[in-house]
């Protein structure tokens, strides 16, 4: 390995760690979103992993194809780019969408009380609420497919200095550079995303969430909103 094959290796792994800690769309929608659905930790842990891999593996993909047939970088920036506002707009839909659902689970959760009164004058009164009673099978389709639909979205996510500041320079040397710093990026990557998801579930479940516990899906659907505006409007 010559010595600027190596100086790109270490960039790659910098870039991938630092880029993922300062994305929280990297990691905050399956930390709100395991402790609200109740995922495993296995769960939450794959569900992550088959995402990162979505993430890098459709930047790396892009990459890979664009260098082959001679695509210039601007054009493969201005695609990422492109597809870096899909992302945006599709966590800024699904977050709304899934707290605005939230929003109206709870209020058909909460429970209130009728009065009746029969022949004789004899009275009483009981709680209900309109949650289980009025609840159709596909009411709640986009909370089941949740995962499917972060994986949908994290395929249009980029990884916006991948392509740019570590494939295209590994390409001047020869393919298995191409291969060996795509190859760090992406793990790095995905590490840095598990390891910082697996420590707040960890850490969350030494806490006693259950007083916020009812209102863990209207937190989660506020969290992926903000990532996709953060990411949007503030660059993250």
């Amino acid at each position: 390995m010559n010595e600027s094959l190596v100086l790109l290796s270490v960039t790659a792994i910098t870039i991938g760690f630092v880029h993922t800690i300062l994305g929280p769309d990297h990691y905050l929608p399956f930390i709100v979103l395991s402790e609200a659905k109740k995922w495993t930790l296995r769960k939450t842990i794959f569900i992550t992993f088959l995402c990162g891999l979505g993430h890098v593996g459709s930047s790396v993909l892009l990459g890979l194809i664009g260098i082959g047939v001679g695509i210039s970088l601007n054009k493969l920036v201005a695609v990422e780019s492109f597809r870096g506002n899909i992302a945006a707009w599709l966590f800024i839909a699904f977050g709304f969408v899934y707290l605005v659902i939230s929003i109206r689970n709870l209020v058909k959760k909460k429970k209130h009380s009728h009065s009746h009164f029969h022949t004789g004058g004899e009275h009483h009164s009981h709680e209900h609420d309109h949650f289980y009673e009025h609840t159709h099978v596909h009411e709640n389709g986009v909370l089941k497919t949740t995962p499917w639909i972060l994986f949908l979205i994290f395929i249009f996510g980029p990884c916006e200095p991948l392509i740019p500041l570590v494939m295209y320079p590994a390409a001047q040397s020869n393919v298995s550079g191409i291969v060996i710093v795509s190859l760090l990026f992406s793990i790095v990557t995905i590490a840095t995303m598990m390891s910082i998801v697996i420590a707040f579930k960890l850490g969350l479940s030494r806490i006693n969430l259950k007083p916020v516990e009812k209102y863990s899906n209207v937190i989660a659907g506020s969290m992926i909103l903000f990532s996709g505006l953060a990411i949007q409007f503030l660059g993250l």
